[in-house]
């Protein structure tokens, strides 16, 4: 297998409107890679669903992005809270974000199920108090 094209990007748990920055981005490097539209798509809804739960939840953190002629996968990871319970946290609807964050247009809990809706896997390695390791991967 050929050696990937790799991206990394910090994502500011700062700033809400920075959100989807990385996705943004990612997405352009696709399209000018010449992937199909569909996976575009699948790659920039699960990676902007990770960029926003970072900002909700942990902080920030980071995504590094690995492209491969066949597959894309994105690791990101933060140094949040963890998931206590992740079964729970991928059930549609659950969520533990703040009033604040839903009065914002957030929280509404489609986060994790998005990310594995859109993906062929998604591995979540996650350490209450210590943070969580999210890789998905969208297939070509």
């Amino acid at each position: 297998m050929p050696a990937p094209l790799n991206f990394h990007f910090d994502i500011d748990g700062e700033d809400f409107s920075s959100a989807g920055e990385a996705s943004v981005e990612m997405k352009k490097k696709l399209r000018q890679l010449g992937f199909p539209s569909d996976v575009i798509r699948r790659c920039s809804i699960a990676m902007y669903e990770g960029e926003i739960n970072m900002v909700i939840h942990a902080n920030g953190g980071s995504a590094d992005v690995a492209v491969y002629p066949d597959k894309v996968v994105m690791v990101l990871e933060d140094h949040g809270p963890g998931i206590p319970n992740v079964e729970l946290a991928m059930q549609e609807g659950y969520s533990t974000a703040s009033e604040q964050i839903h009065n914002m247009g957030f929280g509404a809990g489609m986060g994790l199920p998005n990310m594995k809706r859109y993906t062929q896997s998604l591995e979540i390695e996650t350490q209450v108090g210590v943070g969580t390791k999210l890789t998905m991967v969208v297939s070509v």
